[in-house]
């Protein structure tokens, strides 16, 4: 009658993402960053975030990460702190314990148990329009 119930993470399925750049999590970096590369963040970057907006351009923030300004980037992967604006053309994530203090523009999104996401979470009519 009683069965166990095995978690299987359904929502955020494993991606492969390049990331050239890598902001270790001792490194605190002031200033803006625009990037035509993937950009994974472990430490923290007071600044705005700009993927080059014709590359398709994947920015991840750490657990230990932290971003005080807007990031914009085709996909944007969270798992720590974040006080500012999201925009992500095609896909945002939000993984369990990720806090967002800011607004949120996205083609598509998922959202794990445990984040907390402070702000307007809006669909981009853009991005979900090319993706039907």
């Amino acid at each position: 009658m009683f069965f166990k119930k095995k978690y299987v993470d359904e929502l955020l399925h494993p991606t492969i993402e390049d990331f050239d750049t890598i902001v270790g999590a001792s490194t605190v970096i002031h200033g803006r960053i625009v990037t035509d590369t993937g950009l994974r963040i472990d430490g923290t970057v007071i600044g705005d975030i700009e993927g080059q907006a014709n590359g398709k351009i994947s920015v991840a923030l750490g657990k230990t990460g932290k971003v005080e300004g807007d990031i914009h980037a085709y996909r944007v992967l969270i798992a720590g702190y974040v006080e500012g604006n999201i925009y992500a053309a095609e896909r945002v994530e939000f993984h369990k314990d990720s806090i967002v203090q800011g607004d949120i523009s996205y083609g598509s999104i998922a959202v794990e148990h445990g984040a907390r996401l402070l702000g307007l979470v809006i669909q981009n009519p853009i991005s979900s329009a090319a993706a039907n």
